[in-house]
Formats: C-alpha cells, structure tokens, sequence
C-alpha cells in the first residue's frame, strides 16, 4: 500500500503483482525442499516414501496457518523459531565435535569457482531485497517503530548469521569429507548420522518461512483485488504454490537465474519508493491520502506515476543487460539500485519543476 504514495493509487499494482510472483516462486522452491526433508524424515523412520505427497502436505499445512490470518503466523513463528535455533545449534555442536574446525577454517577457495564472489554477493542482496516488503506485513502489528526496526535489523541479521552459517559449515565439511555435493543438507548430514535432525529444521524452516511468503503474497493479492474475502486468494495461491512445487528438479536447475530475476523486479522498486520518500516528499506521506485517496494527492495521472513507471523500466532493462548480457565485473545489483533511483530522481525533477502538489498538510502518523 505504501508504494500508492510513488507510483500512484492505480500505478501500485505493479509492485503488488511483482512481489505476489517473487513470493510465490520462493514458496515454489521452499515446499520442494520441505517435500525432499519429510520424504528423508518419515522414510528413516517408517521405509514410506513420497516426495510428491510431502510436497502437497507441508503446503497444506501452510495454507491453513495462512488462513488463519497473523495471528496463525504469529503463534507459528514464536514456536518454530524456537526449534529452529535448539535444532540448528545442535547441528552445529555435532559437526564442531565429529570433525576438525581447523581444517574448516583453513580451507583453500576453488580456483576456478563455478560462482564467483560478486555473483555470490549479488545473490545475498537480491535474497534480502525479495523479503524487504514482506516485512511490511508484520512490522505495521508493532507496539512501536523502533521496536519494530530494532526486531527486524536483528532478526534478519542473526537468523542469516546463523543460517548462511550452517549452510556454509555442513558445504565446507562435505566437501572435506569428499560427500555428494548437493543442495540438499539433509543428504550430506546424513553422513554424519543426523539427517533426521536436518530434515525437521528443514521442514521448520520452509513451513515458517512458507507461511510468511503466502501471507505477504495474500496481502498483495488483496492490495490487486481489494474486495476479495483473504482466504480465497489464499487457498488460490497455495494451490498454485502446490503445483509449481510439483516442478522439483527444474527449479533447483534454475534457482540461481531465479534468485537474479528477483533483482530485476524488486530492487528498481525499493529504489524508487525510498528516493520518493526521503528525496521527493522530504520524509513526508499523508498516510490518509494513500490509503482512502481522499483528497488525490497520490492520483498523479489517472492514478498511475509515469515516471516511476519509466524509472522502473530503466533500471529493470539495466539489471537485464548487465546480469545476463553483458554480466559486470562489480555485480549489477547495487549499480541498479542507484540506477533505478537516479532515474527516478531526474524524471521527477524534470517533470515537477515545482513540489507545491506535494505541500498538503501531513499526516505525521505514517
């Protein structure tokens, strides 16, 4: 809803439909991984397997906390990631207990890296800018701003400390060990004798992490088409998730390309809503306006910003170039950031010569 205020009360589709795509794609991947985890997890334990089925229940399972509205995501998150960080630690005490951390830290880095650094790093900020609007949906249930920025700047840091972490610590001693390199940890922790551990965080991790995807999803459904009842479009979208997860394999061939296609959607659109705040409107939104379009501050023309829209395509087209085409030494997704807002900058002080139209009296609860 927020986006209204820079690309216009009609023009805000746009990152709606952006952001249901992106999330949908991640849940894609996710319910697979969870699909793969549970198949490990109740095949140790019972000789059953079935990855489709598995696949179907755990999107099951987050279609109907989904349902439930925030306060399903809530009670869910408090008690998983409780788990999670028991679980996770446990893992980590196994594998700095079974094999040498020396031998992990001297580590020699691959002359010839499949990955290089750039597109390494390129691929962790395109991670954190797919999750950044999301963040929307649970930081506005807050007490307070600043403990709403305080829970996020933290919790998004230790939980990617600790999970890249681990992601790193069982690939590097994989690799020493001489195992199946994969993107499945459940398969190389099985090696060390507890792949059952790994499959339950996996499981926890994607349920957790799949509900906030398909309701965030839902809320920019919603923000599409306003009149619809939320567990409509959540029982849509999670049939949808469902299905694409079905893909399996083809998804993990291409999630790399996919992480890279979430820069090219996401990162010219935060651009451009935060030069629109801090720049344009001068730390200023009249929160009313955008949500009731009461006095059409926001409507620019016939509800769409045109230069937003141009500014998007400008930054889209140059992470496009730059990511596939002509890839950069530097990366492309910080360079598209500044492309993306620059752009918008000079259109708007092009085609505004004067802010007057933004002078209205704000609302400073924003």
């Amino acid at each position: 809803m927020i986006t209204r205020a820079a690309f216009g009360q009609k023009g805000a589709l746009l990152p709606a439909l952006a952001n249901t795509v992106v999330l949908v794609g991640w849940s894609w991947i996710q319910a697979y991984m969870a699909g793969l985890s549970l198949n490990y997890a109740i095949n140790s334990l019972t000789g059953y397997s079935n990855v489709n089925l598995f696949t179907i229940i755990t999107q099951v399972v987050v279609v109907l906390i989904t349902i439930y509205g925030i306060r399903g995501v809530d009670t869910t998150q408090r008690l998983i990631s409780i788990a999670m960080l028991m679980l996770s630690f446990s893992v980590f005490y196994k594998l700095f207990t079974t094999y040498d951390v020396h031998s992990l830290i001297q580590m020699q880095v691959s002359k010839h890296p499949e990955i290089t650094a750039i597109i390494a790093f390129d691929i962790v900020v395109a991670t954190a800018f797919s999750w950044m609007s999301s963040v929307c949906d649970y930081t506005r249930n807050a007490n307070s701003e600043t403990r709403a920025m305080v829970a996020t700047y933290v919790g998004y840091l230790l939980s990617s400390i600790i999970a890249m972490g681990l992601g790193a610590t069982v690939g590097g001693f994989s690799i020493l060990q001489g195992l199946e390199q994969t993107y499945d940890p459940t398969v190389l922790l099985a090696a060390h004798g507890f792949g059952l551990i790994a499959a339950i965080v996996v499981f926890l991790s994607v349920v957790s992490t799949n509900v906030m995807a398909l309701y965030s999803a839902n809320m920019s459904f919603l923000n599409i088409f306003p009149n619809m009842i939320f567990w409509k479009p959540a029982i849509f979208l999670g049939v949808i998730t469902v299905l694409g997860a079905l893909l399996k394999e083809l998804l993990m061939t291409h999630f790399f390309d996919f992480v890279l296609f979430i820069a090219t959607m996401y990162i010219p659109i935060f651009s451009i809503v935060l030069v629109d705040f801090f720049i344009i409107k001068k730390g200023n939104y009249h929160a009313r306006d955008i949500a009731s379009d009461a006095q059409g501050i926001y409507r620019y023309t016939k509800g769409f910003n045109v230069y937003s829209y141009i500014a998007y395509v400008i930054g889209a087209l140059f992470a496009l170039f730059f990511t596939y085409i002509q890839p950069l030494n530097i990366g492309s997704t910080i360079l598209t950031f500044f492309v993306s807002g620059l752009a918008y900058w000079g259109l708007m002080k092009l085609g505004y010569s004067s802010e007057k139209q933004f002078d209205q009296p704000m609302d400073k609860h924003v």
